[in-house]
C-alpha cells in the first residue's frame, strides 16, 4: 500500500478568512475559542500575538486584530471539500479530523505517471480551496499522517514507495513522541523517564509499557510502523451537492457575495470531480438580515448552462455576471450553494489544431455567457412549427427550453423554417428538377455563394424558400401585371408555391408564391394574393430574399 497524506495546519483559520472581505483580509487574523487566542496567522504573530492569551491581551497589542470564533461545522466543511477533491485520484479517500486527509494511491501511480506526477496533478487539483497544505507519503496511513504532521512543510516530502518499512521505522525514530495520538497524556511521564522521540519509546520493554501506559499507545505504534492492520473507511460523496457559508459581516453588494460564492464554487467543482460529473446547473441562496421585515428571508439565484461543464473559470465568469445584474434586496447574512442536475458524460478532449467541436464549444459557451448577462428570456433561439404560413413557421423559445412557447400574436419571426412543410391537398405539385426555371435558380445561388462540396451544392439546388423573411410583407406595384421593386420591374423565375392556410385561427392566407429575380441580379421571394382584400384586387407583395 502506499499512502499521501495532506495536512492543513490552518485548515481553521484559512475558511474563517474566506469569509472575510479583501480589506479585512490584509489585517491581522486570529480565531478564538473560549474567550482566548486560538490560532493566529503570520501579521498577528508578529505583532506579538500568541495562541493561549485573552482576546484583551490580544487586542492591546494589536487594536486592528480581525477576530473570529472557531466553528467546528465550518472546519468539517472545507475538510470535505479537500477530500472531495482528492476523490478525483483515487476511490480510498480518508478524512482525518481535524485538519489530515489521507489517500491510499498504489493502484493510481501507473495511471498518472509515477508518485511525482500524480502529486504535481494533485496539488493543482486542490490549489483552488485556499488551504496551505503538507504534504507526506508512507507504506501505511499513520505513517504518512505523521510525517505529514511532522515533516510536511518540505514542499512534498515523499517517501519511496513498496516494502520499504525498514526505512519508514529509521526515519521516524526521531519524530516527537506528543505526535502520537495515544502518546499525549502520557508524554509527561515518558519525558521525566528521558523518552521523547518514537526511537526510545520503541527500546523500552513492551510488557513494561502496556502495563503502565495501556496497550492503545503500543498499538498506534504498531500501525504505525505497519506491525499492524489499520482498516479505514473512505469516504462517499452525496449525490446532491450542498455547502453554506456565514458570512463575517453582512454583505451589501453583490460583489461581496460574490467572494465568498466562489469559495462555494470551488468546492462544487471538486465535488462534481468526486462524483465524475459534469455541472448542468446550480442555485445560489442568499440568505438576508432577519430584521429587515419588508425584505424576503432568501434570494434565490439559478443558473443553468447550455452544455454541462466542469471548467471552474467558466463557472465564475457566468456567476459574475448573473450577479452583476442582480439588485440585492436586503444585506446578506449566509450563503448556500446546492446542485442536483449533473450529467455523466466524458471529459473534453484536448486539441492541437482548431476544429468545428472546438468551435461549437465556444459558441456556446458565448451563449451561456449572453444569458448570464441579459437573462435567459432575452436570448432566444428559433423552432420550427407545422405552419405553412412563413410568418408562422417558426416559434421563439428560450435557449435551453424543451417545453414550446407560442410566439405572440402579431409577432413575426425573421428567419423562415429551414425546411418547407409537406404540401396540402390542395396545394400546386412542387416544380421538377428538371425544370429549367430551378435549375436557374440554382446556377445564381452557385454564382452568389462560395465553392461548397457537391452534396452541398445539390441540397441548395433544391432551395425555393428564402433564408430571411421581413417582419411585415412589403405591398409592391404592379405594373402590366408584373410586380415592381425600386422602381424596376422583377422577373419571375419560378413559380407559383400555392398556400392555403390559417382557416383555423381567423389568419387566412391563400397565395401563390414566385421567385423573381432583380435587375441587380438579386433574388427576391414575392407572392401574390389569389383573394379580394377589402373590395379591392389581390395585389403582390415582397416576403423575403435569398442570400
Amino acid at each position: 500500500m502506499f499512502w499521501i497524506a495532506l495536512h492543513a495546519p490552518r485548515l481553521s483559520l484559512e475558511s474563517w478568512r474566506a469569509t472575510l472581505g479583501p480589506a479585512e483580509q490584509e489585517r491581522p487574523l486570529a480565531l478564538v475559542a473560549a474567550h482566548r487566542i486560538a490560532v493566529v496567522d503570520r501579521l498577528a504573530a508578529e505583532r506579538g500575538v500568541q495562541p493561549g492569551m485573552r482576546r484583551g491581551t490580544a487586542l492591546a497589542l494589536a487594536p486592528d486584530l480581525v477576530h473570529g470564533e472557531a466553528d467546528p461545522v465550518r472546519d468539517a466543511a472545507a475538510l470535505t471539500a479537500l477530500a472531495h477533491a482528492a476523490l478525483a485520484f483515487t476511490p480510498m479517500v480518508v478524512p482525518e479530523p481535524p485538519a489530515t486527509v489521507l489517500l491510499e494511491v498504489a493502484a493510481s501511480l501507473r495511471c498518472f505517471g509515477g508518485g511525482p506526477r500524480l502529486l504535481q496533478r494533485l496539488q493543482a487539483a486542490v490549489e483552488p480551496l485556499g488551504h496551505t497544505l503538507g504534504i507526506a507519503s508512507a507504506p501505511t496511513a499513520r505513517g504518512a499522517s505523521l510525517l505529514a504532521r511532522w515533516r510536511g512543510d518540505q514542499a512534498g516530502f515523499m517517501l519511496v514507495p513498496g516494502d520499504r518499512l525498514v526505512a519508514l521505522q529509521a526515519l521516524l525514530a526521531g519524530a516527537p513522541l506528543a505526535l502520537l495520538d495515544a502518546g499525549r497524556e502520557p508524554a509527561a511521564a515518558l519525558q521525566g523517564m528521558g523518552v521523547r522521540t518514537l526511537g526510545e519509546l520503541q527500546s523500552l520493554p513492551r510488557d513494561g509499557v502496556a502495563r503502565r501506559f495501556g496497550s492503545p499507545l503500543l498499538d498506534e505504534l504498531d500501525q504505525l510502523l505497519g506491525r499492524r492492520a489499520d482498516p479505514r473507511e473512505p469516504i462517499v460523496p452525496p449525490a446532491v451537492f450542498e455547502s453554506r457559508l456565514e458570512l463575517f459581516a453582512r454583505a451589501d453588494t453583490t460583489a461581496q457575495v460574490l467572494h465568498g460564492a466562489l469559495v462555494l464554487l470551488a468546492r462544487l467543482v471538486a465535488w462534481a470531480q468526486a462524483r465524475q460529473v459534469r455541472i448542468a446547473a446550480f442555485t445560489l441562496g442568499m440568505r438576508h438580515d432577519r430584521h429587515r421585515g419588508d425584505a424576503p428571508p432568501a434570494t434565490r439565484l439559478r443558473l443553468e448552462l447550455a452544455e454541462p461543464s466542469l471548467d471552474s473559470g467558466h463557472l465564475q465568469l457566468l456567476l459574475r455576471e448573473r450577479l452583476g445584474r442582480l439588485e440585492l434586496v436586503a444585506p446578506t447574512l449566509e450563503l448556500e450553494l446546492e446542485c442536483r442536475e449533473t450529467v455523466h458524460a466524458p471529459a473534453p478532449n484536448a486539441e492541437l489544431f482548431p476544429s468545428r467541436q472546438g468551435q461549437a464549444q465556444g459558441l456556446l459557451r458565448l451563449l451561456e455567457r449572453l444569458r448570464a448577462r441579459l437573462g435567459d428570456e432575452q436570448v432566444l433561439r428559433l423552432a420550427p412549427q407545422p405552419d405553412h404560413r412563413p410568418e408562422c413557421g417558426t416559434r421563439l423559445l428560450p435557449l435551453g427550453s424543451a417545453p414550446a412557447r407560442p410566439v405572440p400574436a402579431g409577432r413575426r419571426s425573421r428567419r423562415a423554417p429551414s425546411a418547407p412543410p409537406p404540401p396540402e391537398p390542395s396545394a400546386a405539385p412542387p416544380v421538377p428538377e428538371t425544370d429549367p426555371a430551378q435549375a436557374l435558380i440554382a446556377s445564381l445561388l452557385a454564382r452568389a455563394a462560395p465553392v461548397v462540396p457537391e452534396a452541398a451544392r445539390r441540397r441548395r439546388a433544391a432551395l425555393h424558400r428564402p433564408v430571411w423573411l421581413l417582419d411585415a410583407a412589403q405591398p409592391l406595384p404592379e405594373r402590366h401585371e408584373r410586380p415592381q421593386w425600386q422602381g424596376r420591374p422583377l422577373r419571375v423565375l419560378a413559380g407559383p408555391e400555392r398556400i392555403e392556410s390559417g382557416w383555423w385561427d381567423g389568419g387566412l392566407a391563400v397565395r401563390d408564391y414566385f421567385v423573381a429575380q432583380a435587375e441587380d441580379g438579386a433574388l427576391v421571394w414575392v407572392y401574390r394574393e389569389r383573394l379580394p382584400a377589402d373590395d379591392a384586387a389581390g395585389g403582390w407583395y415582397l416576403q423575403g430574399w435569398f442570400g
